[in-house]
């Protein structure tokens, strides 16, 4: 007895918690320096949309600040020399009426012109990306033009990789009827190219404006109906691999509920599957866009986006004017390349593969 009660008694046993999968995915991305800051400089470009939405700047972006065609870093408005006026030849010996019998009306002209000049010409002001055709300031535009093309490429990936993963889940996850049907309506809307399936969307919804009214949210509609079928494909896939395996029967086996599988366990070792295809379609999304707004069907007249800033640029383009086709591109290229390399940060952090090797 006394043996007994002299015993050492077991220290109870520690509870180790597993560490979260969006907390370790959180971990191993903060350690990729390159993807994080691209992350700043998508949540940068993010702020600058929403304070071009809220009004703080390009609020004004289609007001006439310069002259046209402004070159970058110009101040004040172009000398009479630069606007393209005709000389006329001076000397005590030239006869101008016998030249233009409008000459002597040019001096009456040029004074009532000097008047107006000191009244109701357009103040210029200093212009880092230069002016368009109408003197409207060129970055002011490519702030505006970045709230609706990067609107239109997230708005419509992240409504697209939604329904493509939902029906992607049930199809792989249930199979038999419900896995059938929608590989029909996947198989109709692949059978279609997608460039046709986009124009004949645009020109449906613009011929029914008086129901839906065109604008962004047209774009959205026929952008997100059409990239779907690729989320759903590889969802549907990773599914049918990930619901057979080890963890989900465990999950099956302690009386974890279908949706419980399929988006509490299956989900997230197949996000980033989901994350690399939606980063392909902002990208693709964005330049979708931009043909739509070259051919008519994109934003309307009265608003502005990448689309339509390289629209303008090609004719002035072909008169030296190329810093609007700068400033589009640049705004472009930086946002959807600091996207994409932000994408494949989350990928590897998020990929069970990669996990696994820790």
């Amino acid at each position: 007895m006394s043996a007994v009660l002299n015993s050492p008694v077991a220290a109870p046993a520690t509870i180790v918690h597993s560490e979260g999968v969006w907390h370790a995915a959180w971990r191993r991305f903060k350690g990729d320096r390159v993807a994080l800051t691209s992350m700043c400089i998508v949540f940068a470009f993010l702020l600058l949309i929403l304070a071009s939405g809220l009004g703080l700047v390009a609020k004004d972006w289609g007001r006439e600040v310069g002259v046209a065609n402004a070159p970058p870093h110009f101040i004040g408005p172009k000398p009479p020399e630069a606007t393209g006026a005709i000389a006329t030849p001076k000397g005590p010996n030239v006869d101008l009426s016998s030249i233009d019998p409008l000459a002597p009306r040019y001096k009456e002209w040029a004074e009532r012109a000097a008047k107006l000049k000191t009244t109701d010409t357009v103040k210029a002001e200093t212009l880092p990306f230069g002016g368009d055709r109408l003197g409207r300031d060129v970055l002011s535009k490519a702030i505006k033009g970045t709230q609706v093309s990067v609107a239109v490429g997230l708005l419509a990936a992240v409504l697209a990789a939604v329904f493509g993963t939902l029906l992607g889940a049930l199809a792989g996850f249930f199979g038999g009827r419900i896995g059938d049907f929608l590989e029909w309506l996947y198989t109709v809307f692949t059978s279609i190219p997608d460039i046709l399936l986009i124009f004949t969307l645009a020109a449906v919804l613009n011929r029914a404006d008086a129901i839906i009214p065109r604008g962004i949210w047209t774009i959205v509609i026929i952008l997100s109906l059409v990239g779907w079928t690729t989320v759903y494909r590889q969802v549907r896939a990773e599914f049918i691999k990930h619901s057979t395996r080890e963890y989900v029967r465990a999950a099956e086996a302690i009386g974890a509920s279908s949706g419980s599988r399929m988006f509490r366990h299956i989900l997230p070792n197949v996000s980033h599957v989901i994350l690399v295809r939606m980063s392909l379609l902002v990208v693709g999304f964005i330049k979708s866009e931009v043909i739509l707004s070259y051919l008519g069907l994109g934003v309307p007249i009265d608003q502005v986006s990448w689309g339509t800033m390289l629209a303008e640029s090609q004719a002035e383009l072909i008169l030296g004017y190329w810093w609007q086709l700068a400033a589009a591109t640049v705004f472009m290229a930086v946002f959807v390349t600091a996207f994409s390399l932000m994408a494949d940060g989350w990928r590897d952090a998020l990929d069970p593969k990669l996990r696994g090797a820790e």
